[in-house]
């Protein structure tokens, strides 16, 4: 608490002076205010959560041959690029489709992915190639745009040569 100190006269003859007084703050229950307060804030604070994204990853298939190949009229591959590029094609690259180039925009790849040309074909399976130069991020990205226009199926696949071919053959990179 607070608390006053007065000096004693000394008895001496002359002028009188006023007294002085000295105060004197005792700190030690506003530090313990303060550890109570820290305490608090810190128990009733919700934290972020990290967020998530949730990837079923397919079985393990102990016998190759028993895959089903993927017809060209079910297949789209997405090329994710350097510098932000992204090329995508309908069919399988070795019949030698059209690439076009794209973008991360709601105009670029997710109308594309909400065409009827996707949407209307139940088996339609988007292939997802990053090719070396691509960043992390670009990789959330199209993910990210697979989730908003519920995509149901979808592959993270290798990148082949002939995809590499074509990218270089049609947009010239």
């Amino acid at each position: 608490m607070a608390e006053m100190q007065q000096q004693a006269d000394s008895g001496k003859g002359g002028k009188k002076r006023a007294k002085r007084q000295s105060t004197k703050i005792d700190m030690t229950p506003l530090v313990d205010l303060a550890a109570l307060l820290i305490t608090f804030f810190m128990l009733t604070t919700t934290f972020n959560k990290p967020q998530t994204m949730e990837i079923n990853m397919p079985k393990k298939v102990d016998n190759p041959e028993e895959q089903i190949a993927l017809k060209a009229s079910n297949a789209m591959t997405i090329l994710l690029g350097e510098d932000d590029k992204l090329y995508y094609y309908f069919g399988l690259a070795e019949d030698n489709p059209e690439v076009i180039e794209s973008n991360y925009s709601p105009g670029g790849i997710r109308k594309v992915l909400v065409s009827p040309q996707v949407k209307s074909n139940d088996k339609m399976t988007v292939m997802v190639k990053p090719m070396e130069e691509s960043r992390y991020k670009n990789v959330v990205d199209i993910l990210d745009e697979l989730k908003i226009t519920d995509t149901k199926r979808f592959a993270m696949v290798d990148i082949a040569e002939s995809d590499k071919k074509l990218v270089q053959e049609q947009i010239g990179n």
